[in-house]
């Protein structure tokens, strides 16, 4: 039986189709991490999977605190094993205030002891609009998405992917936003191939078209990782993305650059997370841009309650930002 708990919410990878295809949706179960091996190859020679575009940048992603603005309140219920609803609440005096319904459905097909499939999550929010994602495993090796994002009554974004995961690659195509009326529409293959056992290496093609243009964006990227830290980077003719993290004993840390040659914009951030005893944890963020952010959660025990607090500023801008949240369940 599966558990919609292995269901979290996530952020998206900084290559140039990402920007493109980018959706704030919640983000589905990730492959198991070890896949089968052929048969041909011993355990112990067989190089390892490099993972995903989306993999390169996510633990240094994951360290950045997510500021709250005023007061937020999540509650998360979860209805059987198969079932989970949310109810998100935000107040805040610098935005608009906003009521979210999430659900999130995970069928019975078993992969591993945390995945199963098919997983339908989305939320809706006062206006109208809706975030959904669709996941299904529908192969040993291969697997699929579909994504759709309107705002109000309008399609914002909709998108299909499909993955396949060799022993040691990985490939993904991706078609958003294909209208064949309007000719217009965005194309993206990612493909991913472990070198050695700690050097990955791929390319990214993008292909858009619209309006009587057409636009066709090669890059590179590559990977390389230990068990306490890795490097990685992509690189094409519009931008540039560079991170790197590190995994102590009781503190992370990571290092992003990035760099969008057309826009002629260049951002520095640092990142790191503390995990202090009675299930504290603590990340903070400094940005070239002079921007500080820091936030504090703490467990609750034995109360499924997770308390944060959240700072925010910019002396350069004149601006802060303060606030607190609560997530129950």
């Amino acid at each position: 039986m599966g558990n919609v708990f292995a269901a979290e919410t996530q952020k998206p990878a900084g290559s140039p189709a990402a920007n493109m295809t980018q959706v704030p949706v919640p983000e589905a179960p990730k492959f198991s991490p070890s896949m089968p091996s052929p048969n041909l190859i011993p355990e112990s020679d067989a190089l390892p999977n490099p993972g995903t575009f989306e993999d390169l940048f996510k633990k240094v992603k994951e360290l950045m605190p997510n500021p709250v603005e005023g007061c937020k309140l999540i509650i998360n219920k979860g209805l059987s094993n198969h079932f989970q609803v949310s109810h998100s609440l935000s107040m805040s005096s610098f935005g608009a205030s906003s009521y979210h319904f999430g659900a999130t459905y995970v069928g019975s097909k078993q992969i591993s002891p945390t995945e199963a499939f098919p997983v339908l999550l989305g939320d809706i929010d006062t206006t109208g609009s809706l975030n959904a994602q669709i996941v299904h495993q529908l192969a040993d090796r291969i697997r699929g998405k579909f994504v759709v994002q309107t705002q109000q009554t309008q399609w914002a974004v909709y998108q299909a992917e499909t993955e396949y995961r060799g022993p040691s690659y990985t490939g993904v195509v991706t078609v958003a936003n294909m209208n064949p009326l309007e000719e217009t529409g965005i194309v993206v293959a990612h493909y991913l191939q472990s070198i050695t056992k700690r050097l990955s290496l791929g390319a990214e093609l993008l292909y858009h078209y619209g309006q009587g243009n057409q636009a066709t964006i090669i890059s590179g990227a590559a990977k390389y990782a230990t068990e306490n830290w890795f490097a990685a980077g992509t690189l094409g003719p519009t931008s540039c993305h560079l991170a790197y993290y590190h995994k102590g004993k009781e503190i992370e840390f990571g290092v992003e650059f990035e760099s969008n040659f057309r826009a002629q914009e260049t951002a520095v951030t640092l990142g790191y997370q503390i995990d202090l005893p009675q299930g504290v944890i603590f990340k903070g963020m400094v940005d070239s841009n002079w921007t500080v952010c820091a936030t504090l959660e703490k467990r609750l025990q034995p109360i499924p309650f997770i308390f944060t607090l959240s700072a925010l500023l910019n002396q350069k801008k004149d601006q802060s930002r303060f606030g607190f949240g609560l997530m129950l369940g």
